[in-house]
């Protein structure tokens, strides 16, 4: 009976961390809204992502966050299937990589990595996508002929305010492992 009541608490437990952080990445993101979306974006709530490196149930819960955080977004459909896809790859990737990991630093490096270059290019491709179908929401880049140019345009526009974002959250998250473990 023990052990039932002990499961029960402990699926409890990860299902109310999962619905804190979801709420917390969608009210961060809403507070923030108009340089929350589009291509030259700070979505503050980014730096939670570094939690993926400490357990896998923040691969659900911040892939959750996004969807209803990019239920505001300008894009539309296109946010809300993309950005959660690409929320799922760079979380997923980033547990993979950091599970067997122990230092908090090297965690959040290698969610830093991950999130900058797989999520990145992922989102890159997104707004490539969006402007070449005209969705609305759109935003036009600088090198309206070629797909690449296009890509790399809205790359280059995405890395630094994601690059603060994580810097940001990665200070708080390195603070907050020191006081809680973060991976039960």
């Amino acid at each position: 009976m023990n052990n039932l009541n002990n499961s029960r608490a402990s699926k409890t437990q990860n299902m109310t961390l999962m619905a804190l952080v979801a709420a917390l990445y969608a009210a961060v993101t809403m507070m923030v809204a108009p340089i929350g979306f589009g291509p030259v974006q700070l979505r503050l709530s980014e730096g939670l992502n570094h939690l993926a490196a400490w357990n896998k149930r923040y691969i659900l819960a911040l892939s959750l966050g996004v969807l209803i955080a990019n239920l505001v977004s300008p894009m539309g459909w296109i946010d809300w299937v993309f950005g959660t896809f690409d929320t799922v790859c760079m979380t997923a990737l980033t547990y993979y990589l950091a599970r067997k990991v122990a230092s908090p630093l090297k965690k959040i490096l290698i969610s830093m990595v991950s999130v900058l270059t797989v999520g990145m290019a992922i989102l890159a491709a997104e707004f490539t996508f969006a402007f070449a179908i005209n969705a609305t929401g759109s935003f036009a880049p600088d090198h309206a002929g070629s797909i690449w140019a296009n890509w790399l345009s809205y790359y280059v526009m995405l890395v630094p305010g994601e690059f603060a974002s994580l810097l940001l959250g990665g200070v708080v998250i390195y603070a907050l492992s020191k006081f809680v473990n973060l991976a039960k």
